[in-house]
């Protein structure tokens, strides 16, 4: 897929401020147009969906549960539609998350170098299964901490969860651990583009572990013990994984030689005009 760029635009990427806005609008046109078209599939087969969405409420113990059946109740008049539409709009989100990750990736690509470009390629590829990855987990952990707290309700009561309250805390349950998912994966591409090195991310791992509980404690909708845990236990695998990644990459990069070693400080440094002109032409096919 190639960049539509206008023919306004400098040959390092640069735009008018008037362009960028155009192309800003282009991308959200799009992104949107994409969420659209994902939503109408979440809204024809809305069933299937909400009997997959529901089913970590049904697993829950039924002695709370009106003549032990554990169903939802549509306190309203427009809960039913509302409920449809934010099921449909977060299947949406899902299935064009590659359109909109493409999207924000086309507008900030023209002002990274072509090495980082390809490095984004990397990120499109994992986004989209890590956060399946968090929404599979939530998926199956919302039952434990359903359980939990409304275990704590007396014996003699039942209890009666809103269709809107329950399609909240499933919502929330499923961005957060997907979005959380997504971090790790962004301090390896600070890597991989030199902002971040190895080191630092060694000298702030305490703190980084201490962060994540506690970033685990207020994000989860819940906040009881079980679901912390699963959300910060997972979070923490990945973020050692991406410091390993971190250091094979730094080591690899120290092993390379330098090009300007040996030069002396008034001394013109060598240009690579191969290597320079194979990145003009790599910027002339992307426009």
């Amino acid at each position: 897929m190639k960049l539509s760029r206008s023919d306004t635009a400098a040959p390092d990427g640069r735009m008018p401020l008037l362009e960028h806005l155009r192309e800003l609008r282009n991308r959200l046109i799009k992104a949107i147009l994409g969420l659209v078209l994902g939503a109408i599939v979440g809204w024809i087969l809305f069933e299937p969906i909400w009997d997959f969405l529901k089913q970590p409420y049904t697993r829950i113990p039924a002695e709370h549960c009106l003549e032990g059946k554990c169903d939802l109740v549509v306190h309203g008049i427009f809960d039913g539609f509302f409920v449809r539409l934010k099921v449909s709009l977060m299947v949406g989100a899902v299935l064009s998350s590659p359109v909109w990750l493409y999207q924000i990736w086309a507008f900030v690509a023209p002002g990274l170098y072509n090495k980082e470009r390809r490095w984004t390629y990397t990120f499109l590829a994992a986004a989209v299964p890590l956060f399946c990855l968090g929404a599979a987990l939530a998926y199956l952990t919302m039952d434990k901490g359903l359980q939990i707290f409304i275990g704590l309700a007396p014996g003699d009561t039942t209890v009666l969860v809103g269709v809107q309250d329950y399609l909240g805390y499933a919502q929330a349950m499923l961005f957060i651990f997907g979005l959380t998912f997504e971090l790790p994966l962004f301090v390896v591409m600070l890597n991989l583009v030199g902002v971040l090195t190895h080191a630092r991310i060694r000298k702030s791992r305490r703190l980084l572990i201490f962060g994540v509980f506690v970033f685990a404690a207020i994000a989860t909708p819940s906040q009881d013990p079980f679901t912390m845990l699963a959300l910060a236990l997972p979070t923490i695998v990945l973020f050692e994984v991406a410091e390993l990644i971190a250091f094979l990459h730094d080591r690899r990069k120290a092993r390379e030689p330098d090009p300007y070693e040996g030069l002396a400080d008034d001394e013109v440094s060598p240009l690579d005009l191969e290597k320079i002109d194979a990145e003009l032409e790599e910027g002339d096919r992307a426009r």
